[in-house]
């Protein structure tokens, strides 16, 4: 389905005084134009989402403000022996993050008793492009790393209606380089070999959501190029959160994207197909987290793996994705 999900050039606030969804604020961008001046309390969700995959391992660090409790959370994955770690720190109202409403750079931070989380934008200098320094160290593992801000990123706006929304802002394919230290051990995060995604979320949510979200990085053709898909949660909105990048240029795809996955066989194949595009992530791991606490709960089925297939660009132009690598996953969120 097409939709009429228009293009904005504009610095605009998400909500208007009431903290109702801004009219004005509907629609998607290059960048973050939008000042996320939420209010309200129980429904209200922020987050700051890195995931990193370099040849040795996937690496996600989630900041989250859920109003009811927060969460600092560094996940690991050896891609050589499939060995997963995750390292969760909860706190209750919210306790210990600051997730800023306001425009990029920002400083978004988490502490805690056995937790430091810094994640401080950066403007270009001389010798430095723009982009965001990662500073994290939970018990067995440390990082440092500095993501460039290479190019377009997709920010859209998504209305659930009766006065819930949410604002995210998605950026695959990012130039990432530091080093990170496992039990001591130090491994690096090289340039050229590494790849960083940004998922930032500002908005206030209904109870409960299902989600498919997929993303892929990498060089095809020698061409630097990034996959963005979403599913479920914006059916029906007139909002899409897809989009193709090539050399930092997004081209936005307004068509709804379908999914095709075995649930009862999360490593095999996932297909994403659309009006545009065409596209399979086969496996190498599967990940799988969950949490039941009766009215609030989680269960995320995540598969990380290489990409191949076809999209098309705003000019009708097919880029091949084969090679590229990231991850697609349902999420059946209650919270």
């Amino acid at each position: 389905m097409t939709n009429g999900n228009p293009e904005l050039r504009d610095e605009v606030d998400l909500c208007l005084p009431d903290g109702r969804l801004n009219p004005a604020a509907r629609g998607h961008s290059r960048r973050q134009l939008h000042r996320a001046n939420l209010r309200g309390f129980g429904r209200t969700k922020r987050w700051e989402y890195w995931g990193i995959i370099t040849p040795t391992h996937v690496i996600g660090l989630t900041l989250a403000d859920l109003d009811v409790l927060s969460l600092q959370e560094v996940f690991l994955l050896d891609r050589a022996t499939g060995r997963e770690r995750s390292i969760p720190f909860a706190a209750p109202m919210g306790l210990g993050v600051r997730l800023p409403d306001g425009l990029p750079p920002f400083e978004a931070t988490g502490r805690g008793p056995y937790s430091s989380f810094r994640f401080t934008g950066e403007h270009a200098r001389p010798g430095r492009p723009a982009g965001t320094r990662l500073h994290v160290r939970v018990p067995r593992v440390s990082l440092n790393a500095f993501v460039e801000s290479a190019g377009d990123a997709l920010g859209v706006v998504v209305p659930f209606g009766e006065g819930l929304f949410q604002y995210t802002l998605k950026a695959p394919a990012c130039p990432v380089s530091g080093v990170i230290w496992v039990d001591g051990v130090s491994y690096a995060i090289p340039a050229g070999e590494s790849w960083a995604v940004l998922d930032r979320g500002r908005g206030r949510w209904p109870h409960a959501i299902v989600w498919n979200w997929a993303v892929g990085s990498g060089v095809v053709e020698g061409r630097r190029t990034g996959l963005q898909l979403g599913a479920k949660w914006t059916a029906g909105t007139g909002a899409t959160e897809n989009a193709l990048f090539v050399d930092g240029v997004m081209h936005y795809l307004p068509d709804e994207v379908d999914f095709t996955y075995d649930t009862t066989h999360w490593d095999r194949p996932w297909r994403a197909q659309g009006e545009r595009l065409d596209v399979t992530l086969t496996p190498f791991h599967v990940r799988h987290a969950g949490v039941d606490l009766g009215p609030l709960g989680s269960d995320v089925h995540q598969a990380f793996g290489h990409w191949r297939g076809w999209v098309s660009d705003t000019l009708g132009v097919r880029h091949s994705v084969d090679g590229l690598v990231g991850w697609a996953e349902q999420a059946d969120n209650r919270w």
